[in-house]
């Protein structure tokens, strides 16, 4: 039933304007609409709702990831633009803050790395 739906993401905000500037300029998503409950952008034909919350604490996990094709060439281009990305004392990353996965069965390892949005929100990129 679902398999076929459109999928639709959410992040809390607790500053809408910090938060467009950010997606929009920042990352890039093309902004659609601010419907006085969340700003919605858009990023490859997917709805991300950025939702207006009040006072909350961020997850310290992922709670939505991009997949990319060379995600050196994604890290490098968002460090340009003032990302900083987070480092983990628990995971063996590169420089530039990149993990590499134990390889998979058919030895293929996924690449990742994570940074923060202005509220503390995790955001990742991967490589596949």
């Amino acid at each position: 039933m679902l398999a076929t739906a459109k999928l639709v993401a959410f992040i809390p905000t607790k500053d809408a304007a910090r938060a467009r500037a950010f997606y929009e300029t920042t990352l890039g998503l093309r902004f659609v609409q601010d419907d006085n409950f969340a700003l919605v952008m858009e990023s490859n034909g997917t709805t991300i709702r950025i939702a207006r919350v009040g006072d909350f604490t961020p997850f310290p996990f992922t709670i939505l990831g991009w997949a990319v094709e060379d995600i050196d060439a994604a890290v490098a281009g968002l460090t340009s633009k003032g990302v900083q990305f987070n480092r983990y004392g628990f995971l063996e990353q590169n420089p530039n803050g990149v993990w590499t996965a134990p390889p998979d069965p058919a030895g293929h390892a996924a690449r990742v790395a994570w940074f923060p949005d202005p509220e503390g929100n995790i955001l990742s990129l991967s490589q596949h």
